[in-house]
């Protein structure tokens, strides 16, 4: 009989800790009532069980979610794992748990809670993804391309190739300032580790000219009489304000009518 026990797991923070939780699940045939990073361990009162990443475990339960469930499946938890959505890793175990009893239709379960919060979550980091694609801006330093973000989401993963496409024979790293992490490329190789933070130099004139074009660029196409704020937040909402050139080197107000 499962037992839903009040133990909490606590892992590494990896993909590969994250299954070997959905192993340690199903060998002890229960459900923990949380499952916490090391980091968030401390928050805690409950029973704690440590799960040691192994990666032949890891593995075990990696290639039977396609077999079980099909690849879009497979490739929906590795994207829900990039998600921002509290309790993600219990939601992710349970969605397995069902997936493995029902098979490919786990899919179509849509009011089904569990899928049903795990495919909104998902579609919150895709729509990050792209609203991204469009809103990193890039400086030089040193020959390279550097860009910050903050995402709410994990989204590294999902804008490497798009970048990689876009500028295949530069180098460029995108810190991500709410994670920790950064995408580093060079030609033709990439890898996304963790960074707290960077030194950069003091921006040079030529960085500075090309800074002052964008915003006098984005003054000039806009048109007055078009204003509309709510329409612009919508589509260009605040929180991506903060590293977009156009509007960090605007003149006077931010919000004049203008922008």
């Amino acid at each position: 009989m499962l037992n839903n026990s009040n133990i909490v797991y606590y892992y590494d923070g990896s993909f590969e800790g994250l299954l070997c939780c959905v192993f340690e699940s199903y060998y002890k045939n229960e459900i923990p009532s949380e499952i916490l990073t090391t980091d968030d361990i401390q928050l805690t009162l409950l029973p704690v069980k440590e799960i040691v990443t192994n990666y032949q475990n890891s593995d075990r339960v990696l290639t039977s979610i396609p077999k079980k469930m099909g690849n879009e499946a497979f490739e929906f938890i590795k994207h829900a794992f990039l998600t921002c959505i509290s309790k993600k890793e219990l939601y992710i175990l349970l969605f397995l748990r069902l997936g493995f009893k029902n098979g490919p239709s786990i899919m179509d379960m849509l009011s089904n809670d569990i899928v049903n919060t795990l495919f909104k979550a998902v579609n919150h980091l895709t729509h990050e993804a792209h609203l991204l694609t469009g809103f990193i801006r890039f400086s030089i330093y040193n020959n390279a391309l550097y860009a910050e973000i903050e995402p709410k989401n994990f989204v590294l993963p999902l804008l490497t190739n798009h970048f990689i496409e876009r500028y295949p024979e530069e180098q460029f790293l995108i810190h991500d300032k709410m994670h920790n992490m950064a995408l580093i490329y060079k030609p033709y190789k990439h890898i996304i580790i963790p960074i707290e933070s960077i030194d950069l130099p003091v921006p040079d004139e030529e960085e500075k000219h090309f800074r002052q074009l964008w915003s006098l660029y984005y003054n000039t196409v806009a048109i007055k009489g078009r204003y509309n704020p709510k329409c612009r937040n919508s589509h260009m909402p605040k929180r991506y304000w903060k590293y977009l050139t156009e509007f960090n080197y605007v003149k006077g107000n931010h919000d004049n009518g203008f922008m």
